[in-house]
């Protein structure tokens, strides 16, 4: 059996079908009504921090990063996070989950938060938000709500809405 290699690069505007159609797949119509996606709706993803994984020329997953802003002031808001169902379980997720990490703090950036589940987030540095000190714009269960601080006691220092970056 032939084993076709991993390729992760920058999302390029190329990707963009592909992609929605890989979210439509994932996470159906209903994606529209979440608190994050309300967030990310009509501000760009950062090209720098987003990427594409794929098999051959099969695209097999992909993540966005969208600049916000937490508290009065700059982040990211890390999301969706997508791999194709025929291809999760193969590290694809969390490859793209490490070169999305490593190049906002190559960029200099301080905090990423994501609404996901606690327990995959964790392994990549993911902590859950204490209620109360950063509101969403809409309805997100607070054990979701996580961050990944880029800067040691950034979050300390991050109190109030968390608002569109537009």
């Amino acid at each position: 059996m032939t084993s076709l290699p991993l390729t992760i690069r920058h999302e390029l505007p190329v990707d963009q079908a592909a992609i929605e159609r890989l979210h439509e797949r994932a996470f159906g119509p209903g994606r529209f009504a979440r608190t994050a996606f309300r967030l990310r709706e009509g501000v760009p993803a950062d090209p720098a921090l987003s990427f594409a994984a794929h098999v051959g020329t099969f695209l097999v997953g992909a993540v966005k990063v969208t600049p916000v802003i937490a508290g009065g002031h700059k982040a990211l808001m890390l999301g969706p996070l997508t791999v194709d169902p025929a291809f999760e379980g193969r590290g694809i997720g969390a490859a793209l989950m490490n070169r999305s990490i490593e190049a906002a703090r190559e960029a200099g950036h301080d905090l990423i938060m994501l609404v996901g589940d606690a327990p995959y987030y964790a392994r990549f540095g993911f902590r859950v938000i204490p209620p109360g000190q950063l509101v969403l714009p809409g309805p997100a269960d607070p054990a979701r709500f996580l961050a990944l601080e880029l800067v040691e006691g950034v979050m300390a220092q991050r109190k109030g809405a968390v608002t569109s970056a537009r």
